[in-house]
């Protein structure tokens, strides 16, 4: 795999997401702000202490994780889309020395950018409108969910965006699959409320390794290491599904 150039397919859509950051901050910020104001402040006085901590604080790690990965899911499955679809670029690298896993990779490091840029983003704001605070120390062990979170979303998002051909079927594996499974982890509530038979299912998802971890990674700084080798086996699965379902596409 050529490492070379896929930085220069990342260092090509770091330059898109420069011409568009404001534009794109202030639609990537609305979304979780909202959601935290009407759960986290609206419910707060209703719900009290989850898990010996406020509701306002104990939804904030998953807003910021959340728009950090859909971020990430975001930009792969739509870059790829449009790139192979409409501009035909991807057409273009093929004449290159890139790989198809540097493609990949490429797209990996801009999901993961675009996430953490996003991510940082709504973590301030809620920072400053919120009582919200971790020590900085909780900032590296909580990257260690970040990191293969968005490599998850991100071959999510490159899966996608290979195979589906419509921009509303993407819309829809979206609205199906993605958000049901982010809902689901316990972003807005613990996962004490499922009932007993559901809870070892719902524990053995990714997306609950990596909003459960980041949340006790951001909060307390411990590292549950389940979820940690959870998230690491099932990002390195969709790596190599990623990398072999778009080699297939291209071949075609």
């Amino acid at each position: 795999m050529s490492m070379a150039g896929a930085l220069a397919i990342w260092r090509r859509d770091m330059l898109v997401l420069r011409r568009s950051i404001m534009s794109e901050m202030i639609a990537v910020i609305a979304y979780p702000l909202t959601i935290y104001l009407a759960f986290g402040i609206g419910m707060q006085g209703y719900i009290g202490l989850v898990e010996g901590i406020p509701y306002s604080m104990f939804i904030a790690p998953g807003l910021i994780t959340m728009t950090a990965v859909n971020a990430a899911y975001s930009e792969s499955v739509w870059s790829l889309w449009f790139h192979r679809r409409v501009q035909f670029t991807i057409e273009s690298y093929r004449v290159t020395p890139v790989t198809v896993s540097g493609i990949v990779c490429a797209k990996l490091f801009s999901g993961f950018t675009h996430g953490l840029v996003k991510g940082i983003a709504v973590g301030l704001v809620i920072s400053l409108i919120t009582p919200f605070r971790f020590p900085p120390a909780h900032l590296a062990v909580y990257l260690l969910f970040l990191i293969p979170g968005s490599v998850l979303f991100s071959c999510a998002g490159v899966i996608s965006g290979t195979l589906m051909d419509k921009p509303e079927t993407i819309g829809r594996v979206e609205a199906v699959f993605i958000m049901p499974l982010i809902f689901m982890s316990g972003l807005f509530f613990p996962l004490s409320s499922y009932p007993q038979v559901i809870i070892p299912i719902v524990r053995s998802l990714p997306t609950t390794a990596l909003f459960e971890g980041a949340r006790q990674a951001l909060v307390s700084g411990n590292v549950s290491f389940g979820f940690l080798i959870l998230l690491y086996t099932t990002a390195l699965s969709a790596f190599i599904a990623a990398v072999w379902i778009f080699r297939r596409k291209m071949a075609e």
